[in-house]
């Protein structure tokens, strides 16, 4: 009997000790420990302009109320989407810290600012950096700045699409599109006219909830360099790696050379003087009958190749007088499967080896080709020469101009001027600081992976015994709701372990009437165990058999289904 009562005390304990432990998981992670996030201070640094969003920058950003500039014809758009200076809800790395929110989805936003005086950068790198945060992502729409070429007549509440800029930097995906821009104007100085050059090789934007940095330098010497997260990820020169190309060629064809009218460009033509052999003939198929083929001896001329069903039968309610009279469908004939064939026995077809097919003279050289004809080549007369297309323009003021389908787009520690070192201080005072925080929270309260239990005839005991217990238990209690003895196939070791349960408390029932009280002895605690013992053997033996024998059904079941199949 102690054998059987310590076999029971062992199966409750380990559900009770499994449940306790799956509650204290449960508590300790609704407990998420708080990330310690640093303080937001003002920066002291300095530079032609830099903005971390503090209580005053109303008095620099004015939104537009300007009407979208917009093709001929086109339906006309409105800058509705509003603006907010706010700590970020997703992800806030920094206490205290605020920054440019766009607040409306699918709307179109424009927001600006003029810089105190007009920044120009010749003979000075050009640094441009700031902060994207995307607090519920980005499908489609922009999180670029524009820098606005100074302008007199430049009013922010008339600020649009239509503006000039110099510089257009920044993220923008929709679809499959998914970049970095980096487009510069640039005016012809022949002309005056401007004309956008594109980044031929643009970088992929980091489409994530944590603040996203990025940097523009542009050197003196043309070369430049995009940054996202203080990472080089794309460098080259503004002379090579744009599109169209800074300076055009030197040479251009000629528009008034045209190709002479006895210009030869067939480098390969006709033999002329081949001729068609007398024996081609152009009119012998393509395949002919074996007349070498024999029928084999087993081919049953007189046996159809289809048969009526013998298994179909008439519908109950067929009417004759309506639907006709009633024709069993046809099923291929079984007898053809074991022969070569049925049916009327006919000479194959082959490949006629006197086949040609059409005859074609060969090719050969045309001595007569002159060449693939191209214009004459003339000097270019727009052609100019740019060497220092660095030399931007001077820019008056930074603009958001933007149509996204996603709002809380938030925008900060914006940094315009011509100190790599300062940049990378603001980086460190900002950036560096809130990224680690944010990274850190992000890990903490991302939903754990659920995990995937094994299948109960997967797990072992060894490896798990309580969660090996819990789950079997649990796996026969479900199945025995609906089917008692399937739970005692499926699951066969419960079904022994409950059988020495259920029979340690009929012994302690009939001990308890029997000996009236008395404290059983010795041999009769061994005979109650040992017989105990057996009966969980037995128990566990009998589910496996029923096991086996479900098993051996569904596989004969499986045959004559195959069989069956096979046959039709």
């Amino acid at each position: 009997m102690r054998f059987a009562i310590g076999a029971t005390a062992v199966l409750a304990a380990a559900v009770v000790r499994a449940d306790d432990e799956s509650s204290s998981s449960a508590a300790e992670s609704s407990s998420v420990t708080s990330v310690t996030k640093p303080t937001f201070t003002p920066t002291t640094l300095k530079a032609p302009f830099l903005e971390q969003f503090t209580d005053d920058w109303e008095s620099r950003w004015k939104a537009s109320s300007a009407k979208k500039d917009v093709k001929s014809g086109d339906e006309e758009w409105a800058y509705i989407g509003t603006w907010a200076v706010e700590e970020p809800t997703v992800l806030k790395g920094m206490e205290g810290d605020k920054g440019l929110v766009i607040k409306d989805k699918a709307a179109h936003h424009a927001i600006s600012a003029k810089f105190p005086k007009k920044i120009d950068n010749k003979g000075k790198t050009l640094v441009v950096q700031y902060e994207v945060k995307l607090q519920t992502g980005l499908e489609c729409g922009g999180a670029y700045m524009k820098l606005l070429q100074d302008n007199k007549a430049l009013h922010a509440e008339e600020f649009s699409n239509a503006s000039p800029y110099m510089i257009m930097f920044g993220p923008d995906k929709c679809g499959a599109t998914n970049k970095v821009h980096f487009i510069f104007r640039h005016k012809n100085p022949k002309t005056g006219e401007y004309e956008e050059k594109h980044l031929t090789n643009p970088p992929m934007a980091r489409i994530v909830k944590t603040t996203s940095l990025y940097t523009l330098i542009v050197k003196p010497d043309n070369s430049f360099e995009i940054k996202i997260d203080g990472e080089s990820i794309r460098n080259g020169t503004l002379l090579e790696d744009f599109s169209p190309s800074v300076n055009p060629d030197k040479e251009i064809d000629d528009p008034k050379d045209t190709k002479p009218e006895d210009w030869v460009d067939e480098a390969r033509i006709p033999d002329p003087e081949a001729k068609k052999p007398e024996d081609w003939d152009e009119d012998a198929p393509f395949e002919v009958v074996d007349e070498e083929a024999t029928k084999p001896e087993d081919w049953l001329e007189d046996e159809p190749s289809t048969i009526p069903d013998p298994e179909a039968e008439k519908p109950e309610d067929w009417d004759e007088e309506e639907d006709g009279d009633w024709v069993p469908p046809t099923v291929p004939n079984p007898k053809c499967d074991e022969a070569s064939g049925c049916g009327k026995w006919e000479a194959p077809m082959k490949k006629n080896p006197e086949y040609k097919g059409k005859w074609t003279a060969e090719y050969i050289d045309n001595p007569a080709y002159k060449g693939v004809w191209a214009p004459k080549k003339i000097k270019n007369p727009d052609y100019f020469e740019d060497k220092t297309p660095s030399r931007f323009e001077p820019i008056g003021a930074i603009g958001f101009e933007i149509w996204t389908m996603q709002n809380d787009i938030l925008f900060d520690n914006i940094y315009i001027g011509h100190s790599i070192e300062d940049a990378e201080k603001l980086k460190a005072e900002t950036f560096d600081l809130k990224i680690t925080a944010e990274k850190a929270e992000e890990e903490l309260t991302a939903p754990k992976p659920a995990d995937t239990p094994k299948s109960p005839s997967d797990l072992v005991f060894k490896d798990d015994p309580i969660n090996y217990i819990k789950e079997k238990f649990a796996l026969f209690v479900e199945i025995a709701k609906r089917d008692p003895l399937e739970a005692v196939r499926f699951v066969p070791e419960v079904a022994g372990g409950l059988g020495v349960v259920a029979l340690t408390l009929i012994v302690v029932i009939i001990s308890a009437l029997v000996g009236g009280g008395a404290a059983p002895s010795k041999e009769q605690v061994k005979a109650s165990a040992d017989k105990a013992k057996k009966a969980a053997v037995g128990a566990k033996d009998k589910a496996a058999e029923a096991v086996t024998t479900g098993a051996e059904k569904a596989q004969a079941e499986v045959n004559k289904r195959t069989t069956r199949s096979a046959a039709s």
